[in-house]
C-alpha cells in the first residue's frame, strides 16, 4: 500500500521520536541500521522529512536527527505519508488503472474507496507519540 520509501520514512520517524523522548539525536547510519534500509536511500528519505519540518537535522559533532518533544504528539502519520508519497495513496485505483474514477469505476472501485477512506482516517488520527510509546512499553516493535 505504501511505497518502500514511505515505509522507511514512517519507521525512521518513529525511531527518531523514540530517541527524542530520551533527549537523544540519532545519526543517519543509526537510523538506516535500525530500520533496515540502505544508508543512501535513508539519507534521501530523511531529507524529505526535514524539508517538510517533520524532523530536525542538527549539524556538528553532536548532531543528528531529532524531533522536539513538544512536537511529537502533533505529528500525524498522514504528514509523513504526504512528505514521502504525496496524496496518491488516497486517489489510486485498486487495480492500478489510470482512468478509474467515480464516473468510470473499475470493478473494485466502490470497495477500494472504503478502504482508502478508512486509511485516511487512521493516518490522520495516529500520531508519532502513540507509536513511540507502544514501542517503549514493549507492546510493539520496529525491528525483527
Amino acid at each position: 500500500m505504501f511505497s518502500k520509501a514511505c515505509e522507511y520514512g514512517i519507521r525512521a520517524s518513529i525511531f527518531i521520536a523514540l530517541n527524542s523522548f530520551e533527549g537523544k539525536r540519532v545519526t543517519p547510519k543509526e537510523i538506516a541500521l535500525e530500520i533496515d534500509s540502505p544508508a543512501a536511500f535513508t539519507a534521501k528519505i530523511l531529507q524529505a522529512l526535514v524539508k517538510k519540518n517533520i524532523v530536525n537535522s542538527v549539524k556538528g559533532a553532536y548532531g543528528g536527527f531529532e524531533i522536539p518533544k513538544s512536537k511529537i504528539k502533533d505529528i500525524k502519520l498522514s504528514a509523513i505519508v504526504d512528505a514521502i508519497d504525496g496524496d496518491s495513496i488516497y486517489k489510486g485505483c485498486g487495480l492500478g488503472l489510470k482512468a478509474c474514477d467515480e464516473n468510470r469505476p473499475c470493478p473494485m472501485h466502490d470497495k477500494f474507496k472504503i478502504v482508502r477512506d478508512e486509511l485516511r482516517i487512521m493516518l490522520e488520527s495516529t500520531n508519532l507519540e502513540s507509536l513511540a510509546k507502544d514501542i517503549k512499553e514493549g507492546d510493539t516493535f520496529l525491528r525483527r
